[in-house]
């Protein structure tokens, strides 16, 4: 199986720069998908950005300030976030759709959760 841990969450000032980490553990896979969604309070989950072998796409609330990438160690995914405002307030879940290398399963893996929070 495949486990996820992020890191990076906290507390920063509106304008500032957060860095999300997720990085993915367990059996060999390889990856569809490698996505960052998040849940503002009292609201629902919704998807932030994806990165694909074709490319990346991101939510309209966060084009031009936020980065989806894979890092060097490859099964690691980073959302660089930048400019932020009070309203990227969320926790914030990495999730990876992968095929297992040894049985060709396909699962749906999600970290548990990092919260940023933007205040002054």
């Amino acid at each position: 199986q495949v486990q996820l841990v992020e890191s990076g969450g906290g507390l920063v000032q509106p304008g500032g720069s957060l860095r999300l980490s997720c990085a993915a553990s367990g059996s060999n896979f390889a990856f569809n998908t490698m996505a960052w969604y998040r849940q503002p309070p009292g609201k629902q989950r919704e998807l932030v950005a994806s990165l694909t072998r074709r490319g990346s796409n991101y939510a309209d609330t966060v084009k031009g300030r936020f980065t989806i990438s894979r890092a060097n160690a490859k099964n690691t995914v980073v959302l660089q976030m930048n400019s932020l405002k009070p309203e990227d307030t969320a926790v914030y879940y990495c999730n990876f759709q992968v095929t297992l290398s040894a049985t060709t399963e396909d699962l749906d893996v999600w970290g548990q959760g990092t919260l940023v929070t933007v205040s002054s």
